[in-house]
């Protein structure tokens, strides 16, 4: 039924209910009108408005839904759709915005991975560069300093070791960053090692306590699923860092059916406010959808702030 019959049948039913009244109902409008009379009348109309407005709801409540959605709708939680059956105006405007919205999140997940792709082919060779270039030009400076440290007197000598432990310090932070950039260890001894070296080189720079639980039978992951893994596991420690005000983080990493869990707890000061996702919270939820993987952030006011990764494991093909 379309919307504009669905409309003229509601209207038609209350009117139809109010005709029958005066036909067969023992009323009478005398001239002029008496008190009790009037009473009768408009009493009879406020009947007839509660009855319309009711109906109206009843009738227009799909579009209410759609309505409420659209303006909650978030493409970086895919899946919010409404239900809808049989046939007419309002369920075809439903099941066409359902339509839109499958189009749009997969033109957003496929946009998405673009930028992510190319972000980390950026962060490769920036990493790339810093370890040949920059790494090496400092490490020759540490050579030619240390010579000349040692055929220097005082208190030249002295002067001299120190720009060479000014040096050192930079030379170490250039590798931090490189592999902040580009986690060598993940492509070389796999995810459990680059987590376990992710977590103690945060504990060295923060001062937190990082407790490990990482199960030992997890399946075989793709390159891409295990580098989400460990930048939403970077991500989630950067934020506990900076924000959270927290002294123990927990990094978990375990198998749930046919899924790898990841699971990021701080006892940090958390938050009460579900809507202040930053830049990387949302970073972290277009990773996520980059393999079909769900994210949830679970943020209490004085009881910290719990992230939880759900990524699926690709099946293996036949």
């Amino acid at each position: 039924m379309s919307l504009f019959w669905r409309i003229f049948g509601l209207n038609s039913v209350v009117l139809g209910f109010a005709t029958a009244l005066l036909l067969w109902a023992p009323v009478t409008v005398s001239v002029p009108v008496l008190l009790t009379e009037a009473v009768v009348l408009v009493g009879g109309m406020a009947v007839m408005l509660v009855a319309n407005g009711t109906l109206l709801r009843w009738g227009l409540a799909p579009l209410d839904r759609l309505t409420k959605l659209m303006t909650t709708v978030d493409l970086l939680r895919p899946g919010q759709r409404l239900p809808v059956s049989g046939d007419g105006d309002v369920p075809e405007l439903i099941r066409t915005f359902n339509a839109m919205l499958d189009r749009l999140e997969h033109e957003r997940a496929t946009s998405s991975a673009r930028v992510l792709l190319a972000q980390e082919a950026e962060r490769r060779r920036i990493a790339q560069e810093l370890h040949d270039e920059v790494g090496q030009s400092m490490t020759a400076i540490l050579l030619v300093l240390g010579r000349a440290a040692d055929d220097a007197d005082e208190p030249m000598r002295e002067e001299l070791q120190q720009a060479q432990e000014i040096t050192r310090e930079s030379l170490d932070e250039v590798r931090r960053l490189v592999r902040r950039l580009r986690p060598g260890v993940l492509d070389d001894l796999g995810l459990i090692s680059a987590l376990s070296s992710l977590t103690h080189d945060f504990a060295t720079h923060t001062g937190l306590r990082v407790v490990r639980r990482f199960d030992s039978d997890l399946p075989t992951l793709d390159p891409e699923t295990e580098l989400v893994l460990y930048r939403v596991a970077q991500e989630s420690l950067t934020n506990a860092a900076r924000h959270a005000d927290a002294e123990r983080v927990e990094v978990s990493l375990g198998r749930a059916e046919d899924a790898v869990v990841l699971t990021i707890a701080d006892d940090g000061r958390g938050t009460a406010e579900a809507a202040c996702e930053g830049a990387g919270i949302r970073g972290m939820r277009e990773r996520a959808l980059l393999i079909g993987a769900a994210l949830d952030i679970t943020s209490e006011s004085g009881a910290g702030t719990r992230i939880r990764l759900t990524a699926p494991v690709p099946r293996k093909q036949p």
